[in-house]
């Protein structure tokens, strides 16, 4: 006869804990299905976080620049070293085929010194700190000998260089790595806030930066503002060849240029050369703290930590390359915060 158990009854603990989840999951749905959407920021708000994150760009680009720059001319250093340690060697092997054949010489003419044949199994080095060998030697050969010393001491500190120089560069391309990595954040971030605009928002900035940028044709009235020198008026003429020119994070010309890119390039047109960063064109020249003495041609930098910099156009403009989405174009000194001219 089959057995008919009665089921086992939930404890009462297990009931409660059940009924506790059961409710908080309700309430948690309720809540889901009432909570606002987030709030979507206006087109003015999304413009000044787009701003910002294009200024900290900049301020990544210029570092980026710096050590771009400091690689080139590492690579220019260690290239340099070691043309210098080959042709060493080079002289080296000569030297001490000049003294073997001094050796063979010896040989031929009735035996070889104990010295040479001391100096033929060892370093030379050894010798020349023995006074009891330099007696046994013949001034030809102790030239030679203090030849051969000389020449590998300088191709071991020519090659303790090129090691050091090595460990520099290696470091410096670690670090363009990480500045090019964050420029490219920085931007792709602002990329996301701006894609997040309704395409009438979107075409309301696009007129703005259209307003804000003049066309390549077109210069604006000096007055009778003056340059600063014959070769500033020229970087400056140079500069204003590239109006309407795009904006191009570690560009330097001709087709496409960042801040300092454009006003490297334009003095290099006027045959001067001058530091590739901001922060270095800083220090370039003569500093000028009010505006009122600067000329035309004059660079211009700006914001405390230096990482933005153009030409003075006088009237109180600047003509520059501002940031990504953007051209060379001129502005008022007053957009960005005056820090001091420097005249080259």
């Amino acid at each position: 006869m089959a057995s008919h158990r009665r089921p086992k009854q939930p404890s009462r603990t297990r009931v409660t804990v059940l009924t506790t989840a059961a409710a908080a999951a309700v309430a948690l749905s309720a809540q889901a299905a009432n909570a606002a959407p987030s709030e979507k920021l206006s087109k003015d708000e999304v413009k000044a976080k787009v701003d910002k994150l294009y200024e900290q760009a900049e301020q990544a680009t210029e570092k980026y620049n710096a050590a771009t720059e400091k690689q080139e001319k590492l690579q220019k250093e260690i290239s340099t070293i070691q043309d210098d340690v080959a042709r060493g060697q080079q002289e080296l092997n000569k030297l001490r085929d000049g003294l073997g054949a001094m050796a063979s010489a010896q040989y031929r003419s009735g035996g070889i010194d104990p010295s040479v044949q001391l100096f033929l199994s060892a370093n030379p080095d050894d010798y020349l700190d023995k006074a009891s060998t330099l007696d046994q030697l013949s001034g030809q050969q102790v030239d030679a000998l203090k030849k051969i010393q000389d020449k590998q001491r300088e191709l071991s500190q020519e090659r303790t260089e090129a090691s050091g120089k090595l460990k520099d560069l290696d470091s410096t391309r670690t670090e363009l790595k990480k500045q090019k990595q964050a420029v490219q954040d920085k931007l792709a971030e602002a990329q996301k806030l701006l894609n997040s605009l309704t395409a009438q928002e979107k075409q309301a900035l696009a007129d703005e930066q259209a307003r804000a940028s003049r066309s390549s044709a077109e210069r604006v009235d000096l007055g009778n503002a003056t340059a600063a020198s014959g070769r500033a008026s020229a970087a400056f003429s140079a500069a204003q060849s590239k109006i309407g020119t795009p904006y191009v994070y570690g560009a330097s010309g001709p087709s496409s240029f960042d801040c300092s890119g454009l006003t490297s390039w334009a003095y290099a047109q006027a045959g001067v050369s001058i530091p590739r960063t901001s922060q270095a064109q800083a220090s370039a020249g003569t500093r000028i703290y009010s505006q009122s003495d600067l000329k035309v041609g004059d660079l211009v930098i700006f914001y405390g930590d230096q990482h933005h910099v153009g030409l003075y156009a006088g009237n109180g403009l600047v003509l520059h390359a501002p940031r990504t989405g953007t051209v060379v174009r001129y502005e008022s000194i007053n957009n960005m915060p005056f820090q001091f001219g420097v005249r080259i």
